[in-house]
């Protein structure tokens, strides 16, 4: 973690209980994670994080920001599909759960000039 943060194009935002962690390179953004802890979730941190991270982006020169999602991630989904990411593939199978079925990765963008 530590050499990810240091490393160039690094992007890190946080409001209270929450924080959004992610890099731009060569006018590309990529979210890694978005985490809000659960006594303090509900109350729009991750949103506020998201927001603050694209801000970011747009200052560092990306035009489009990427992620991916597991489908069972509902919480998650639903945020990224209200600000504006759309699907754009699946990586079937990708995250393992702990007994049960693999659970697919939904690829998502969002273009940062508004399109």
């Amino acid at each position: 973690m530590t050499a990810l943060l240091a490393a160039r194009g690094s992007i890190l935002v946080h409001e209270g209980d929450a924080f959004a962690l992610g890099r731009c390179v060569a006018g590309e953004a990529e979210l890694l994670t978005i985490a809000v802890d659960p006594a303090s979730q509900g109350r729009g941190l991750g949103r506020l994080c998201l927001r603050r991270f694209l801000d970011a982006c747009r200052d560092a020169g990306a035009d489009r920001v990427f992620l991916e999602v597991a489908t069972s991630n509902r919480a998650a989904r639903s945020l990224y599909e209200t600000e504006g990411f759309r699907e754009d593939g699946r990586r079937k199978g990708y995250y393992r759960t702990s007994g049960g079925a693999p659970v697919d990765a939904l690829l998502m963008s969002k273009a940062l000039d508004g399109t």
